[in-house]
């Protein structure tokens, strides 16, 4: 299956979980899109790549592996989660893909749930690696 890690990329942190749970998902064999891996971080490019300013490039090619997947698997972590991964988990529920959810964090924004929108979207809301483990090996095996 075809993965797309949708969450936060400008904290040595953030990157570094990223890379992570990159890891896991491909260990059980899927293929992923890390948007650091691919694109990187708008802050750390030059203005104009492939003759398009860095904001537009980085969103069009977002943009084609959201369509180029058959999921996402959206991080949630974080005191409220990363407003381009919220955008990622709703376009890629628009297209219909599978949208997976990943919150290892108890910090929840609104009496102790996350926004409405965030919580119906994910067909599922993993919270450790071994729940990660366990659900991208059932979806490979399907």
């Amino acid at each position: 299956m075809k993965i797309y890690i949708a969450a936060p990329l400008f904290s040595e942190g953030e990157r570094a979980f990223n890379e992570k749970v990159d890891a896991i998902v491909r260990g059980c064999g899927h293929e992923t899109f890390l948007p650091q891996r691919e694109g990187g971080c708008v802050a750390d490019l030059p203005d104009i790549i492939e003759g398009m300013p860095v904001r537009k490039y980085l969103f069009q090619l977002d943009c084609d592996h959201m369509d180029w997947c058959d999921a996402v698997l959206f991080l949630l972590d974080g005191r409220v989660p990363d407003e381009g991964a919220c955008f990622e988990l709703g376009y890629c529920y628009a297209k219909g893909k599978r949208c997976i959810g990943y919150k290892t964090d108890a910090r929840s924004c609104i009496d102790g749930f996350d926004n409405v929108m965030l919580y119906g979207a994910p067909e599922v809301v993993l919270r450790n690696e071994d729940e990660l483990r366990n659900y991208m090996l059932k979806l490979a095996a399907e």
